[in-house]
């Protein structure tokens, strides 16, 4: 099957720019060498600019001890905003999330970022999500909190993580909300658009 790969590099700086590239998600062969060959062709100083802003991310860039969203200080600039509604937090699955729901306007309270959703298939279970971080933080940073609003993309996986807070948040006393069906079965958060987006956020049910 053919690659996209010029067996010609070899193990060249090339191909190993092009294999990087490759890596990325949503990056295809003949996608990795275009970006590869452009970075051949730029200035200097831009692949430089680029090497840099790639380091820089890895070594800056934390999760935040509350929310566990990725930010460059602890806490992120959303949890330390004291103008946010503390009584509601809505949980998603990606950092990405945050960034879509936020865009809306129509939400001015706190996130919690899970890092991804209940999978069997793909191995993945409560215990590697950031489940136990949430429920600490109700307990010892946000004892406000009266809703939480459960984000999950409309998924097979998004249900069953959302029937699993669901059975976990209740029991402690706080209003339990799923988005809205405006949101296509099988989409992605990051995806929809911020109309669509903002009605399932206004429009939330109870989980």
């Amino acid at each position: 099957m053919d690659d996209g790969f010029d067996p010609q590099l070899g193990g060249s700086p090339i191909a190993r720019l092009v294999d990087a590239f490759h890596r990325l998600p949503g990056i295809g062969p003949k996608s990795a060498q275009r970006l590869a060959y452009y970075i051949l062709r730029a200035p200097e100083q831009e692949a430089r600019d680029l090497a840099e802003a790639l380091i820089e991310v890895k070594q800056s860039v934390v999760l935040c001890s509350r929310c566990q969203n990725v930010t460059d200080r602890d806490p992120c600039r959303v949890c330390a905003d004291t103008s946010r509604d503390r009584t509601v937090i809505c949980v998603v699955e990606e950092p990405l999330d945050v960034v879509a729901i936020d865009r809306t306007g129509g939400f001015r309270g706190l996130y919690h970022v899970l890092h991804g959703v209940i999978s069997p298939s793909d191995g993945v279970g409560p215990e590697d999500l950031k489940i136990n971080e949430l429920l600490a933080r109700i307990r010892d940073f946000d004892q406000d909190v009266a809703e939480v609003i459960v984000a999950t993309n409309p998924n097979l996986e998004g249900e069953a993580t959302s029937m699993y807070l669901a059975r976990l948040l209740r029991p402690l006393g706080l209003k339990v909300t799923r988005l809205a069906r405006g949101l296509p079965a099988g989409a992605d958060l990051e995806y929809a658009d911020d109309v669509t987006l903002g009605r399932a956020m206004e429009f939330r049910q109870e989980a």
